[in-house]
């Protein structure tokens, strides 16, 4: 008899995540599915998929060697159609448990699959507070009651002296709350300064096996994908992902908001940190990291502008399209309010156009599915923007093709 299913997603690779609060090897069994509708529901980049199989299959190897009871699917052709709702329907059918947990899911249609599935069967579903963020979605629908407008700079003020980061006798640390103004240089005329080379990881035989798998079943999405570091490179368990992050933090912080905003030709990497695939996919918190960046500052390692640049990305930023997306879901999805009907051109899927940055900034994404945010906003974005492309179609583009994509940050 069985207990409880711990359902794990792609996404929630943590071992101290709050589906794991109270479990017992002996009455409990952990679940995880390679399914593909996760790939295609848009057609995800082969840099994407090898990157959440792969970290997906690292997290199961991890919980194998702790001897921990696992009933893990790969994806091969018996499982091609499978989707949530089918797949655990099949599980609770199998093993029959008292009830389900998990961590709260990040993709609405991801809840509604598995409340349904759960529903079908009349096991009960336990949904648990997703610890890696600062905030709790119902905290942000009490910050939003009753605001005409609801302001990312007042989410992350009240953030920042709730959780005392880069405060003093309860002020802002340098007597500003936002260093935007400080961080937009350009590199000028000879371009960027030395730029440290990005951590990038050999595949091991997981990612291998991965990478011929992605190559073989998904040969027709978008990307390229090979087996060298160069081709793919992305951290996919915590203790890589570890390492990004404190080579960020010691190598690029300190120049990092400087030139947060600034591009040029054929530098894909410059002084950003590389680490968003790893803190969507769970291999690293939004404290540990934010914890880091403030220390770096108050050790003198960077500037309080860098560290306050960097921070406010997490902790404001990301925080606040979360609590946005789950305020405005499932009716978000469906926004159009520019009326905006163009198609996606088709060369976002190509590269093939003579526009530069626009080339440069699709050729980047498409051989190591990421651009950094300037990138995504002011090119990508600004222009899909002023062409009139509905948004829907420029939603599922960017869902596709970057390595940190998940729907509640990218919708």
């Amino acid at each position: 008899m069985i207990r409880h299913l711990i359902v794990v997603l792609g996404d929630q690779l943590d071992h101290n995540a709050s589906a794991f609060d109270g479990f017992d090897p002996q009455q409990d069994l952990i679940w995880m599915a390679e399914l593909w509708e996760e790939s295609t529901h848009v057609p995800s980049s082969k840099q994407r998929i090898a990157v959440f199989l792969s970290a997906m299959r690292h997290f199961a190897k991890e919980l194998r060697d702790r001897k921990l009871p696992l009933a893990y699917t790969e994806l091969d052709e018996n499982t091609a159609q499978s989707n949530f709702k089918s797949a655990l329907e099949l599980a609770l059918q199998k093993q029959k448990p008292q009830a389900v947990i998990m961590t709260a899911p990040g993709d609405w249609r991801v809840l509604q699959s598995i409340r349904q599935a759960c529903a079908s069967n009349s096991t009960p579903l336990d949904i648990r507070e997703d610890r890696h963020f600062f905030s709790t979605v119902r905290e942000f629908a009490e910050h939003a009651k009753g605001r005409k407008q609801i302001r990312l700079e007042y989410w992350y003020r009240e953030l920042r002296a709730k959780h005392n980061i880069l405060m003093v006798d309860g002020k802002p640390e340098g007597g500003e709350w936002n260093f935007d103004h400080d961080n937009r240089e350009s590199f000028g005329r000879d371009g960027p300064p030395a730029i440290p080379k990005p951590l990038r990881f050999k595949p091991d035989a997981i990612t291998r096996e991965v990478i011929r798998l992605v190559n073989q079943q998904f040969a027709k999405h978008p990307g390229h994908l090979g087996d060298t570091a160069e081709a793919f490179g992305w951290p996919v368990n915590r203790s890589e992902a570890l390492q990004v992050l404190q080579q960020f933090i010691e190598e690029r912080l300190p120049l990092f908001g400087r030139y947060q905003d600034a591009m040029w030709t054929k530098e894909p990497w410059l002084f950003h940190s590389h680490i968003a695939s790893s803190l969507n996919l769970k291999l690293l918190s939004a404290r540990e990291v934010v914890e880091a960046a403030q220390a770096a500052w108050r050790k003198g390692h960077a500037p309080l502008t860098s560290v306050e640049g960097f921070i406010r990305q997490i902790l404001g930023w990301r925080e606040y399209v979360r609590g946005i997306y789950w305020m405005h879901m499932p009716e978000y999805i469906h926004g159009n309010a520019l009326d905006a009907q163009e198609p996606l051109p088709d060369f976002y899927w190509t590269a093939d156009t003579p526009m530069a940055c626009m080339h440069d900034t699709l050729s980047q994404t498409l051989r190591h599915g990421y651009a950094h945010h300037i990138q995504r906003l002011m090119v990508t974005g600004l222009y899909a923007l002023l062409l009139g492309v509905n948004p829907k179609e420029v939603h599922a583009w960017y869902l596709s093709v970057y390595v940190d994509a998940v729907e509640w940050v990218e919708l």
